[in-house]
């Protein structure tokens, strides 16, 4: 079986995401340079790193794991789009760089989001992707990725967050919020790379709990880092939670309860992880990271 050093897995990344890219002169030329923009950005990379740790944890191939973990990216990107316009979040900066719609305009950006969103699934579903893992694995691997994107995930955590706005929310709606918005996104990068490996339950369940815990543990240090943080090291403004009127875990729990919970969260993951034993290394690693971290 094929294994990426984890060193490696930033630079496998972006070096596959730009090949699914064009930058040949088409007549829709506009929409891939705008796609390309936010694409090859930067960032983290949480999710395709959590599909191809997880699935290596679980014995599986990363190389042919890389369409599906560029596929996350993708979706995650095309979300980032969308959150900055205008009648979401309304945010001019992201990873440090003019956001997509301050640079090629609001229907530009719109466009390049949907773009996004509909290669991740052609990625995941080309011939090619599929003859590597297997029809049933593409399959479940991409009806993950299909739940965790839409109205029972991601896009029905950011409904709920417009809803919010300007209300005093409990905690335990925020907490929903968050694993739709936030989580879902970051649980089916675990799921995803555990199917692909043709893991058993007892390891897909376990991904999943780790997955969920540093899912909210991730929102959690956000709401810190947008109180706490540098402006430099995030990227983008600090304080817009506040500025947007956002119930957020600091504004709710207090700044020392959050933090609290936070460590919480991380222990639960690390614990989630004794059936990979020493193959669990790196999550355990990656797991405390996070909660560390000041970008």
């Amino acid at each position: 079986m094929s294994r990426i050093e984890p060193q490696n897995y930033m630079k496998v990344i972006q070096a596959s995401l730009e090949k699914y890219i064009p930058e040949e002169k088409l007549l829709q030329g506009g929409l891939f340079q705008a796609m390309r923009y936010s694409l090859l950005l930067g960032g983290k990379r949480i999710r395709p790193i959590l599909l191809l740790e997880f699935c290596g944890a679980c014995g599986g191939d990363q190389e042919s794991a890389i369409p599906f973990a560029c596929a996350l990216e993708m979706i995650h990107t095309y979300s980032l789009i969308h959150d900055d316009l205008p009648c979401m979040d309304d945010d001019s900066m992201r990873r440090g760089k003019p956001s997509n719609h301050v640079v090629f305009g609001e229907a530009r950006a719109l466009l390049a989001g949907d773009a996004l969103l509909t290669m991740a699934f052609e990625t995941m579903l080309s011939q090619d992707s599929i003859a590597s893992v297997g029809p049933q694995r593409a399959a479940r691997a991409a009806g993950i990725l299909a739940k965790a994107s839409g109205a029972y995930g991601m896009a029905g955590g950011q409904m709920i967050d417009l809803q919010s706005e300007d209300k005093r929310i409990s905690a335990d709606t925020l907490i929903y919020m968050d694993e739709c918005k936030t989580g879902a996104l970051i649980v089916a990068a675990a799921k995803m790379g555990c199917v692909l490996a043709g893991a058993e339950e007892e390891k897909l369940h376990a991904a999943e709990k780790y997955a969920k815990s540093i899912g909210l543990a991730f929102q959690i240090q956000d709401d810190i880092l947008d109180v706490e943080g540098e402006q430099d090291s995030l990227g983008k403004p600090i304080g817009s939670d506040l500025q947007n009127s956002k119930s957020t875990y600091v504004s709710i729990l207090g700044m020392e309860k959050a933090h609290a919970l936070v460590r919480e969260l991380t222990d639960e993951a690390t614990e989630a992880l004794s059936c990979f034993g020493t193959r669990g290394d790196y999550l355990r690693e990656l797991a405390g990271n996070l909660a560390q971290r000041k970008s």
